[in-house]
């Protein structure tokens, strides 16, 4: 497995603060870089957006603008994951950095020159977004590799007030420029803060990566990502509830403009004044967090800032005047960066490293969903039902989704040792086996007394899944006929040279499980697993036929 910076750096004092993740030197490099290049993106929005007004009659126009930026992470998102867990990160945050640095030049330039048109505009900022896409899912699992585990839920929470400080300043820096000079400035501006943030990831000596098993392919990499998700319960639920609140809370963000000028008749201002008191709670938010977040959990985090956007759908929708929305703007803005860090801290912690671009970007995709479609929804309400009805609907969903902790409750990730656990001995096999050659199947044999054999389904039922969630298209157990006590665990794959990455995925917290299974075992002879390979070799198959059931026979 690739080594991390954080390997080698100091134990973090204890107990860890918020300020804790700044005294790792790379860190604190690349957040001071990240907080200035968010600034610069936040103005180029601003900037897109008004050049774009000047520039056509066209109301669609200037609405697509926020298609532009937001389609490429529908497109790339999951891509961008499996090259994130297949490339060196450090080499790919450089490509990202180095393109959109040079699309923020180019545009800027041409825009001075007065050679940009809307659809230009529309051209440009789309290709900003591809880079963002691509950057997104890497610059959030970098973390994990610059501070410790025991402050990687600070690292994050530093992470969104970097966004929420370029929220509040960059739109007003933007708007100065604009106002005084050109667009164009705004766009070489961005390009420089490009320019910083790849400088310092240039002088960031990242550990070599080592192999573990055999290469997988992009297409691979990316069915192994999904089916990692799909059987690991800890990172579905935070899926479920992520779009879940993602979905109610997305009413703020779309009708917000709508509230302050139809419903309130205010001017541009006083909605700036809303979203900077929206910013301000969240950087609020970071240290009361710092200070006293260890006092709840993730899930009680979640289930508070749901009840606060309960508060804030109903206050848009019922509050006479913009004064009443600065509290709820405020306590909104924490209530956001709670909930935010709660779920990108909850999956980063229970994803080991091999895949954990691909589940990161499969979470930011569901979150992504999530606001998309409820902005669709919400608005679509607004026009046929009136404002007023769609944010009190709004409310409701969001308080009906409070249920969701029920059936989904956010785990602990609290002592879990996700690194290897590189303790499968190799198979013992005549000759060499290329890598594509499948499926392969693999057994071991159990003694397990009848008195023990319901304990022991419940226990190679949570096995089964570890194995498919690490690569296996099948798993199961089978009994001896004619020796009841003799059980039989088997998992296939589809190639020999996926089975091998397994060996490379298991981890020490998986351990225990196998453990569990394992005390079950009578026989004078640890369990005997046999692998078999397809006779005659056959074409590999490469999609997951159904699982009936993990629980073994009945």
């Amino acid at each position: 497995m690739p080594s991390s910076v954080s390997a080698s750096a100091p134990t973090p004092p204890s107990p860890a603060t918020l300020w804790t993740p700044l005294t790792y030197s790379v860190f604190r490099a690349i957040w001071i870089a990240s907080v200035v290049s968010n600034i610069g993106t936040w103005m180029q929005n601003v900037a897109g957006v008004w050049l774009v007004t000047t520039l056509t009659t066209s109301a669609l126009l200037v609405a697509l603008m926020q298609t532009a930026t937001s389609l490429p992470a529908f497109m790339l998102s999951l891509p961008a994951g499996a090259m994130g867990d297949l490339v060196d990160r450090r080499k790919l945050l450089l490509c990202t950095q180095g393109f959109m640095g040079v699309v923020a030049f180019v545009l800027g330039i041409l825009t001075l020159l007065g050679q940009v048109s809307a659809l230009g505009v529309l051209g440009f900022t789309f290709l900003l977004g591809i880079g963002a896409a691509l950057n997104a899912p890497i610059w959030q699992t970098v973390t994990t590799e610059l501070v410790p585990r025991p402050v990687l839920g600070f690292a994050i929470t530093l992470n969104g007030v970097s966004n929420n400080i370029a929220r509040a300043l960059g739109p007003a820096i933007g708007g100065i420029i604009i106002a005084h000079y050109s667009p164009g400035y705004v766009f070489l501006l961005n390009g420089i803060s490009f320019v910083g943030t790849l400088l310092v990831v240039y002088r960031w000596k990242r550990n070599a990566e080592t192999s573990s098993g055999p290469t997988e392919n992009f297409m691979g990499a990316l069915r192994t990502g999904i089916r990692y998700v799909q059987y690991s319960p800890a990172i579905y639920a935070v899926l479920f509830r992520t779009f879940g609140f993602a979905f109610g809370a997305s009413a703020m963000w779309a009708l917000l403009s709508v509230v302050t000028a139809r419903r309130l008749h205010l001017q541009s201002g006083s909605y700036g004044v809303l979203l900077s008191w929206l910013g301000a709670g969240a950087i609020t938010g970071a240290f009361l967090m710092g200070r006293a977040g260890h006092r709840l959990n993730f899930n009680q985090r979640v289930l508070l800032g749901s009840c606060v956007f309960v508060g804030t759908n109903v206050g848009l929708a019922l509050a006479p005047n913009e004064y009443w929305l600065f509290p709820v703007m405020f306590l909104s803005g924490i209530a956001w960066l709670m909930t935010m860090t709660s779920f990108s801290t909850t999956v980063q912690l229970h994803v080991p490293k091999w895949v954990q671009a691909r589940v990161v970007s499969i979470y930011m995709l569901v979150f992504q969903a999530g606001l998309s479609i409820g902005s669709i929804v919400w608005g679509e309400l607004a026009d046929r039902l009136g404002l007023q009805q769609a944010l009190l609907g709004a409310a409701s969903w969001m308080a009906v989704s409070l249920a969701l902790a029920i059936p989904f409750p956010m785990r602990s990730a609290e002592g879990l040792d996700l690194t290897p656990a590189e303790n499968w001995p190799a198979p013992t096999i005549e000759g060499d086996v290329d890598p594509d050659h499948g499926p392969v199947m693999v057994t071991i044999e159990y003694q397990v007394p009848l008195a023990d054999q319901p304990a022991f389904r419940q226990a190679i039922a949570r096995l089964s899944r570890l194995r498919l969630r690490d690569g296996a298209l099948n798993a199961g157990v089978f009994a001896d006929l004619a020796s009841p006590t003799s059980i039989t665990e088997f998992f296939y794959v589809a190639t020999w040279g996926e089975h091998e990455r397994q060996h490379h995925r298991f981890t020490r917290e998986d351990l225990l499980v196998e453990a569990e299974v394992q005390r079950f075992h009578t026989g004078p002879e640890p369990p005997q697993v046999r692998h078999f390979l397809s006779f005659p070799k056959t074409t590999n198959v490469e999609l997951p036929t159904p699982v009936e059931s993990l629980e073994g026979p009945r």
